[in-house]
């Protein structure tokens, strides 16, 4: 994963987009703010492909085609977009573990630990 964080990195600076000032609040602060709003976006489009989903997987289903056969048209039906929007939330959040030095990774596995203790796993 931090290969990734990284390469995200490298990708803003080859885009020129310039660092946040990490120090500074108010710049820290439209960062912070302006970066939830575009991932609460991208989550829901994320939804929104979903949705498309289960409606397709209705509408397949009622003219006929077998439930889970039509599912499974419908998911194939979504996969690039739902790719990407998957893709762009994964963006925003290594723009955030950068933004605050986390390893999401590193993370990631604290928490997975942490829920194994809590099922006594």
């Amino acid at each position: 994963m931090k290969a990734v964080q990284d390469m995200y990195q490298t990708f803003q600076e080859e885009m020129g987009w310039a660092p946040v000032d990490k120090h500074d609040y108010q710049s820290s602060k439209e960062f912070l703010l302006y970066i939830h709003m575009l991932l609460t976006t991208e989550v829901a489009e994320v939804a929104e492909e979903f949705r498309k989903m289960m409606y397709r997987t209705r509408d397949l289903a009622e003219t006929g085609m077998e439930i889970n056969e039509a599912y499974s048209q419908a998911k194939q039906e979504i996969r690039e977009n739902l790719g990407k929007e998957l893709a762009d939330c994964l963006a925003y959040l290594c723009k955030l573990a950068n933004f605050f030095d986390y390893d999401l990774e590193e993370e990631l596995r604290a928490k997975l630990d942490e829920i194994r203790k809590r099922y006594n796993k």
